[in-house]
């Protein structure tokens, strides 16, 4: 039995909507997240700039609060010190974003095992404050990091300390909030299947026209095991996940992608029509111009669907994460997808059809489940996981749809095969996370060289067989490993 070393917390946000409440109390309610919007906007352009980089969310209450205090707003000190607090917390996640993408420029500026230790100087130095310092990291962070603004005029953000839950019913709660009045509370009932507790947030949904709050659920914890089972997991269109034990997960994803892809796609154009319908009547018959604006062109239904479109695929990958875990502690890598793919060129009903892929949705379901599982979910590089043979680990062999041939002809399904690449590519010293897509090229190029030299044939000798692709011949790479094999010949 594997050794237990720790706990994790099992937590889910849940919405719950507000049921009820009096005309008096609805007015106050929305009058404070208008003053509260005004604190969000002045505390991310206090806090949002590159001045305060890795910002200590504890101390940014005296910073705001030097220039802008709750008597000028007429609000409770506490509702503001709780948005201030939420918003530095914002900002803090925002930066470890962008640290995050400006380690992959250092990576990419400075390539190759000569530069690792410069790499590694200038990723420790992005994190603190001798960015001010460094020209270089000064401006790359400039450049990917946007300073925050804020619009949001609709949420309050209570602590624990700023309201008291009553149960009514089996799924009904009084909620009294503290109000802009000093002793004087707001009363809401809500409908919820649990006792609400810990941090809450009050928000006006504009998209139903209602108040909701949302709130963090503790489902319990979980134990994590010393040793976890290893699996690489390959992101896909047609199926949500594929992992390398063989098993496909999310097999109708695609299927629904592509029928929301092509109604919205037919919707739309038929709405191009009637509008061009519509500016061409809005002289001649101006009634019946208006009767197909207000009629035929609203959002409303659209909206609706859309939502319901959205709410099946985030089903279906929340599902197929949870059945790649099945409750067992795992060593995930999975493919590092944050970077969008400008290279390749696709048609337009591909790229539409890729536009509704949400891969960050997948990122984030997976990283959810491994959180109640106790698992660890770790991101490898995704290039040419889907075209290296995971049997000799080399570039021998062609991928065609949902299948690729060996150069011996033996065929593995084209999936299965890249969750086997991405889980030897998790514990690869080569190729690291942040590598360019050349530099791996040069490596599988390096490593299928050696396996034809075993069989007395070199790259070009592979090219003219079919076995490697023509294109890997414009690879510098590819030139490089024939010249130090002629030399060594």
């Amino acid at each position: 039995m594997s050794k237990k070393v720790g706990y994790s917390k099992k937590l889910s946000t849940q919405i719950v909507p507000v049921l009820g409440m009096s005309k008096s109390v609805e007015l106050e309610l929305l009058s404070t997240m208008k003053k509260l919007g005004v604190v969000r906007a002045e505390s991310y352009n206090k806090l949002g700039s590159i001045n305060h980089w890795g910002l200590d969310w504890k101390k940014a209450i005296p910073e705001v609060k030097s220039f802008r205090t709750p008597d000028t707003l007429g609000l409770p000190a506490k509702l503001m010190d709780w948005t201030i607090n939420d918003v530095a917390k914002a900002i803090t996640a925002q930066q470890a974003a962008c640290i995050d993408a400006v380690i992959k420029k250092i990576y990419k500026r400075f390539q190759g095992i000569e530069n690792k230790k410069t790499r590694k100087k200038l990723c420790q130095q992005v994190k603190t404050l001798e960015i001010l310092d460094n020209p270089l990291l000064h401006r790359l962070i400039r450049k990917e990091f946007q300073r925050g603004h804020s619009w949001v005029k609709n949420q309050i953000v209570y602590q624990k300390v700023g309201y008291k839950c009553r149960r009514l019913s089996r799924n009904t709660y009084q909620l009294e909030l503290a109000g802009l009045i000093r002793g004087k509370r707001n009363k809401i009932i809500v409908k919820s299947n649990r006792q609400i507790s810990g941090q809450i947030r009050l928000i006006y949904s504009q998209t139903f026209q209602r108040f909701e709050i949302h709130f963090l659920v503790d489902y319990g914890t979980v134990e994590i095991p010393s040793e976890r089972r290893s699996i690489g997991v390959d992101k896909g269109y047609t199926e949500a996940l594929y992992d390398s034990d063989g098993q496909a997960h999310g097999n109708n994803l695609g299927r629904v992608i592509t029928k929301k892809s092509d109604r919205i796609c037919s919707k739309n154009r038929n709405r191009g029509r009637l509008w061009a319908l519509h500016r061409k009547l809005k002289k001649i018959d101006p009634a019946k111009s208006a009767r197909i604006l207000e009629n035929n062109l609203t959002r409303k239904t659209e909206n609706r669907r859309y939502r319901k479109n959205q709410s099946q695929i985030k089903a279906i990958i929340g599902a197929a994460s949870k059945s790649l875990f099945k409750g067992e502690s795992l060593k995930v890598f999975a493919e590092d997808l944050t970077q969008p793919i400008r290279t390749k060129r696709q048609s337009k009903a591909m790229s539409r059809k890729l536009n509704s892929w949400m891969k960050g949705q997948m990122r984030n379901s997976l990283q959810k489940w491994a959180n109640w599982t106790g698992s660890v979910v770790t991101e490898v590089q995704p290039s040419y996981t889907s075209q290296v043979d995971s049997v000799t680990g080399t570039l021998l062999g062609k991928r065609s749809g949902d299948n690729i041939t060996r150069f011996n002809g033996v065929v593995l399904q084209a999936d299965h095969n890249a969750a086997k690449n991405i889980l030897d590519r998790g514990t690869d010293k080569e190729i690291s996370r942040y590598m360019s897509k050349t530099e791996v090229q040069t490596v599988l190029l390096r490593r299928t060289a050696r396996f034809l030299k075993g069989m007395g044939l070199s790259l070009l000798d592979a090219v003219e067989l079919g076995w490697l692709d023509s294109k890997h011949e414009l690879c510098s790479g590819f030139q490089a490993t024939l010249g130090r094999d002629a030399r060594k010949a």
